[in-house]
């Protein structure tokens, strides 16, 4: 069988690469990429190619030039890191958080499980699961909010569900450990609402202000969950999403 061919643009491969090392940390905030000339050097291409994915990056808002200095990260106050960079960054690299991140965790216990935390895992509403909710803080303040929801059947072998210590490598690090198992899919579902005085508290907003919520389901080969989470953060702040299409 032949090789396949990598057909992307290569202004887009450029910008992917970057890209990917932003949102996994691996070029903090305040980092300087490199230099057009730096790029049109590294990559084979011509300084107006380099340019071009330059631009490309300061439209997603990653980046911004700053006279006698370069173009720099500027991802703090508008890059929401979403629950498929978090995974992939733990399964490549075994961290969940970048540097300058960290999640302060309120609440993690048995609960009775709601209806639609129910219906995901296939159990009773009212049958008991695991609740962990935390907020991640970078160095400007509360980035975004959220709450996972685990089989009761983890609290033995993964006691660390039921800490509010952080848990290094994240909770996916831990069941993976604990278990041997880890996701192979997942689905996201997202839309908008309104924060609600608890929501507003959580991340310094005004109630009522708008915000981006998600759900997002993880689960092993089996097809079995692992994690049911739901999030959400404020206006300015985005996701980025790759991906092909076949056609």
């Amino acid at each position: 069988m032949a090789p396949s061919v990598d057909r992307t643009p290569v202004y887009l491969q450029v910008v992917n690469h970057l890209r990917e090392q932003i949102l996994k940390g691996e070029i903090k905030d305040g980092d300087k990429i490199p230099s057009v000339r730096q790029l049109a050097d590294t990559w084979s291409i011509s300084q107006a190619t380099a340019l071009k994915a330059v631009a490309a990056l300061r439209a997603d808002g990653l980046v911004e030039s700053v006279v006698g200095h370069g173009t720099v990260v500027r991802s703090k106050t508008t890059l929401h890191r979403s629950s498929h960079d978090r995974l992939s960054k733990m399964l490549s690299t075994g961290r969940i958080y970048t540097p300058g991140e960290y999640a302060v965790i309120s609440v993690a216990d048995v609960v009775a499980a709601p209806e639609r935390v129910a219906d995901t895992y296939g159990i009773e509403a009212g049958a008991p699961v695991i609740k962990r909710v935390r907020v991640t803080h970078n160095e400007e303040g509360p980035v975004s909010a959220s709450t996972s929801w685990f089989s009761a059947d983890l609290a033995e072998t993964v006691p660390q569900l039921l800490s509010t210590d952080r848990i290094k490598g994240g909770t996916a690090g831990a069941i993976l450990q604990a278990t041997g198992r880890t996701a192979k899919s997942a689905d996201d579902r997202m839309s908008v609402s309104t924060a609600t005085a608890e929501q507003a508290e959580a991340l310094g907003l005004t109630e009522g202000e708008p915000i981006f919520v998600g759900q997002n389901t993880w689960r092993d080969a089996d097809g079995d969950v692992i994690e049911y989470g739901e999030y959400f953060f404020g206006k300015g702040r985005w996701m980025h999403y790759q991906y092909e299409l076949n056609g």
